[in-house]
């Protein structure tokens, strides 16, 4: 599992069996689309499995991440994933920003 970053600054998220290549054919602009529109490219981030599955199971989780965590990630800062993980409306509960967290149908305790 790889992460790219384009020259727009936007992340490019993959999985492959042979990294060197990959990364050349991103260069080469016979990658995905979307680094086909964005290039050069950079890599910033991997990570190695034994199977290909586990790598392109990994890679659509991190897929699913937000910008932020994807940068805790490259980052190093793991300890940061569960904080950056949380949607804003999460936090705002949290911090009691909101006065009632239940369904207005819901009797009140």
């Amino acid at each position: 599992m790889y992460i790219l970053e384009c020259s727009d600054g936007s992340y490019y998220t993959g999985s492959t069996n042979n990294l060197e290549l990959r990364l050349a054919q991103h260069q080469a602009g016979e990658g995905a689309n979307h680094t086909k529109k964005r290039l050069p490219v950079k890599l910033v981030y991997f990570e190695e499995y034994a199977r290909i599955d586990e790598a392109f199971y990994r890679e659509k989780q991190v897929q699913g991440w937000s910008r932020k965590k994807k940068e805790a990630l490259i980052n190093g800062k793991s300890e940061l994933l569960p904080q950056v993980a949380l949607a804003y409306r999460d936090i705002k509960a949290l911090s009691g920003g909101f006065e009632n967290l239940s369904h207005p149908n819901e009797p009140k305790l």
